[in-house]
């Protein structure tokens, strides 16, 4: 986790456990574009399988991805809780979602080592970042708005949830949190283009 911050500002960055092992079961359901914001495949990728069999009697693919959904909205709001407890084997806190609960006893095991190498791997990430000073952008871009502006800042927090995505791309999510692809930051021009509005707009 990195923090930024000055008089009355802090910005946090970090990945997201939760997050991972959700994302991980959207990718192996194929439940392709579900969630707001609809964020693109995890990598590296995993594979999709046919669940139909699984979940028929409680619902289908459509309940499927109507529960994964509201645990997907639960997630962003919650962050960095684990809201529901993720509780194996009985996952009681999914009573309610029974189709999600089947895919999720079917996965977890291999959801929870895959977001373990994905959590090993952003620890590295970030330990590169802060020898090579490539974290500052984000302090410098709040500076330089500063003095664009002639004042001190507005109060204001933003998290940076930072996940394995295919689109080296960010997602705006009103009105505090940014979704982005931790890809981006090794590309500063445009990390620049998605995170300055954000901050044009907090600042």
């Amino acid at each position: 986790m990195q923090h930024t911050g000055g008089p009355g500002w802090r910005i946090t960055m970090d990945t997201s456990g939760p997050m991972l092992i959700a994302l991980y079961v959207r990718d192996a359901a194929g439940l392709d574009s579900a969630g707001r914001p609809a964020l693109s495949h995890l990598a590296p990728k995993v594979r999709p399988m046919d669940h139909a069999n699984l979940i028929a009697e409680v619902g289908g693919l459509s309940a499927l991805k109507t529960e994964w959904e509201a645990w997907w909205e639960q997630l962003l709001k919650g962050h960095p809780q684990m809201v529901p407890e993720m509780s194996p084997p009985g996952f009681n806190a999914f009573a309610n979602s029974p189709a999600l609960r089947r895919v999720l006893q079917a996965h977890f095991g291999s959801a929870l080592t895959w977001a373990r190498e994905r959590r090993g791997e952003y620890a590295a990430l970030e330990a590169e970042r802060e020898a090579s000073g490539a974290s500052k952008l984000l302090g410098d871009m709040v500076e330089d708005r500063l003095l664009e502006v002639g004042r001190g800042a507005r109060d204001f927090t933003l998290t940076i949830i930072e996940l394995p995505l295919t689109e080296p791309r960010a997602w705006y999510l009103e009105p505090d949190k940014i979704i982005m692809s931790n890809e981006l930051l090794s590309q500063p021009e445009v990390f620049r283009s998605y995170v300055q509005p954000v901050v044009e707009l907090l600042v």
